[in-house]
């Protein structure tokens, strides 16, 4: 990653509350204000605004889990003047109201998020490989079809991999609209040795503008690494991703290639 990068995404990190402007994200970098927007994109994937949007509602989760602040301080200390622009972007970013968050995160309630409501009917599928990074045991993986390059609001598709460790294991997500979509995936891996448990390690994936064509099937391998200071923060809430003791199964992919199942019909 480019040095000035790095340096902006450390004053993102360490200055979120603050008003920032992309004048003072730039002048941290030491670069033109033009010149470092397209260098942060290229390296992120996102403008420095939306990566400071991202960091904002991270650090509002952490908040809403470790502490037992109002969601109107947490609101105010990761940098919103408004609390209903606070709930609404949270609220969109998530899945869930700030309220439900901390509720839901108490009682262990989150679920596999929903598809996107209202999709159209000329749908397409993806479907290929995951694959973890070397020295990881068996992994939990969620993955999705999501419009943005960041792990927010309401998927497209999404499924639940087991994937072990030392191979590819295969995916598809079904009922795709048509379009182009980022495909990301999230996992947590046991680690290797004598106590895997004791060294899980986070991962994460992407595969940038997958696009998908009504009754086709799209290919798109992930491969999956530990979180990196350039990728985004995951907002969307997602399930405890508990790795799998023990993976058995056939390798390869047939479905590649191949058209998507119909979907049934009522009536």
């Amino acid at each position: 990653m480019d040095n000035a990068v790095e340096k902006a995404i450390e004053c993102i990190w360490e200055r979120y509350s603050e008003p920032l402007s992309l004048t003072e994200i730039a002048r941290s970098a030491l670069l033109s204000r033009f010149y470092f927007a397209h260098l942060f994109r290229d390296a992120t994937g996102v403008t420095p605004g939306r990566f400071l949007a991202a960091i904002r509602i991270h650090q509002a989760k952490l908040l809403l889990l470790n502490t037992p602040m109002s969601v109107s301080d947490v609101s105010s200390a990761v940098g919103y003047s408004s609390l209903g622009s606070f709930t609404n972007y949270f609220t969109a970013s998530v899945g869930v109201s700030p309220a439900r968050f901390r509720r839901l995160s108490r009682t262990g309630g989150f679920g596999v998020p929903s598809p996107q409501p209202d999709r159209p009917t000329a749908t397409g599928a993806v479907a290929g490989t995951i694959s973890l990074s070397e020295g990881h045991g068996n992994a939990r993986v969620y993955l999705g079809a999501f419009p943005t390059p960041i792990v927010q609001r309401s998927p497209a598709a999404g499924v639940i991999v087991d994937v072990p460790g030392g191979r590819p294991a295969c995916y598809q997500l079904p009922d795709v609209p048509e379009g182009t979509w980022f495909v990301h995936a999230v996992g947590v891996a046991e680690g290797v040795g004598p106590d895997p448990s004791s060294t899980r390690s986070s991962l994460v994936g992407r595969k940038d503008t997958v696009t998908v064509t009504a009754g086709s099937i799209t290919s798109a391998a992930v491969r999956l690494h530990r979180p990196q200071p350039a990728d985004p923060p995951i907002l969307l809430a997602l399930p405890d991703l508990e790795p799998p003791p023990a993976l058995t199964g056939a390798t390869g992919c047939p479905v590649i290639g191949s058209p998507p199942a119909p979907r049934a019909h009522c009536g």
